[in-house]
């Protein structure tokens, strides 16, 4: 008896042990099958915190060293001809020494009519988009930008992209309405600073419709490594020009300082900011980065008031900004629904007809039997042809069905 009931309880503990490690081993293959789940989860809002910090970053840096006030260096061709110089530099050896990515089939065609034109207007709304610093606030800087819908819309239109649409056009205009407000509660408003800065606004929303026109229209794809390579070059080559009419001769005669290792980190953050758009656009949804450019500019505006206690915030200027974040928000819904409903998958009738087309070409090296055809070919037609059309699920059948039937009928 004695050894019996140690036997079973023996085997009770060999049991519940079994059970407890099935358990325990059911428990780690859950957590590590939630480990897994999350982990593109946190590298994505990872990916999502280092461009916003990066963005963000670059922007307060920039107005730092061009600021009269601060480091003084007011020469903003100056910086971001330093800018697409390195760019260029770093993108030549990760191309031509590292091999890390290839170069793509560049023509001295499509090298003229679409890099040349693209990183003109690239160079363009750098150049004034950093002259604004001079003069304005880099909170008044963010809430001007909101204008960017409004410039890329019309330049949209104009290059016949995008079409002229009511309810578009509604958001446009309380977005303008917003940004007139908020410019009209601006303290130090400056109209040199907001001329330079709304120029830098629509040179970039041209570069962007310009590079879906052309580069799409020539089957271009460029990563940024391949982007700075071919465009950062050239930007550098029409930054020249105004650099040697507007700051070489102020440079010759004023004492600008230089501190190697200021400028090496500005343009080593500028050129971060560009990978990390890279991998935020390749992990995420146009939804998301638009959201996280909106939640960029408040970060923006409300540390540019604590790093910068010259720039200061009125009631109107958040009035302003808010009405204008409406029309934004507004305008990324209507796109992001125009995207989502480009991509929904064709109807059944208009794939009937297009598989009915395709098929119809090629019926005529099609050699019909005709016993069999004729024995039973118009009733397995007439019977395929009312019931196809009225099941989703044999929507992929239907191209055979439909050709069967028009090889019947050729043959008879």
């Amino acid at each position: 008896m004695s050894v019996s009931s140690s036997g079973l309880i023996g085997s009770i503990d060999r049991s519940s042990s079994a059970l407890s490690n099935r358990d325990e081993s059911f428990g780690r293959t859950k957590g590590a099958g939630m480990m897994m789940v999350n982990k593109p989860l946190v590298l994505t809002y990872l990916y999502l915190l280092i461009y916003v910090l990066l963005s963000s970053g670059v922007i307060l840096y920039n107005k730092w060293v061009l600021s009269p006030k601060y480091f003084n260096f007011p020469l903003p061709i100056t910086l971001t001809m330093i800018h697409m110089g390195f760019s260029g530099a770093v993108a030549f050896f990760l191309i031509r020494v590292f091999k890390v990515v290839s170069p793509v089939k560049m023509t001295l065609e499509i090298y003229i009519t679409c890099v040349v034109p693209i990183s003109a207007f690239f160079a363009a709304s750098l150049w004034f988009g950093n002259t604004a610093y001079l003069y304005i606030s880099v909170a008044f800087i963010q809430m001007l930008k909101a204008l960017m819908p409004v410039a890329t819309f019309i330049m949209a239109v104009m290059c016949g992209t995008d079409k002229a649409r009511c309810d578009v056009f509604s958001n446009m205009l309380l977005v303008s309405v917003g940004v007139v407000i908020s410019s009209y509660g601006e303290i130090h408003f400056n109209g040199v600073g907001t001329l330079y800065q709304v120029t830098g606004i629509f040179a970039e929303a041209l570069r962007l419709v310009l590079t879906q026109v052309l580069l799409q229209k020539k089957g271009l794809t460029l990563n940024p490594i391949t982007s700075l390579y071919y465009i950062a070059p050239c930007s550098f080559v029409f930054l020249c020009a105004p650099w040697y009419v507007l700051e070489k001769p102020g440079m010759e005669v004023s004492q600008i300082q230089f501190n190697f290792w200021i400028f090496f980190s500005n343009a080593l953050c500028a050129l971060a900011l560009n990978f990390s758009i890279f991998l935020v656009i390749g992990r995420t949804g146009a939804v998301t980065i638009r959201v996280a450019g909106v939640l960029k500019d408040w970060i923006l505006i409300a540390l540019s008031t604590v790093i910068f206690p010259e720039s200061t915030i009125t009631g109107l200027n958040i009035i302003g900004y808010a009405i204008a974040l409406c029309g934004v928000v507004m305008y990324n819904y209507l796109k992001v629904k125009d995207v989502r409903a480009s991509q929904l998958p064709e109807s059944i009738p208009d794939r009937m007809t297009k598989d009915w087309k395709l098929e119809k070409k090629s019926s005529d090296i099609f050699t019909p039997n005709n016993s069999n055809d004729n024995s039973g070919g118009g009733g397995g037609g007439n019977m395929n042809s009312s019931s196809d059309t009225n099941v989703d699920e044999e929507a992929p059948l239907i191209s055979s069905r439909l050709s069967h039937v028009g090889r019947t009928q050729l043959g008879k």
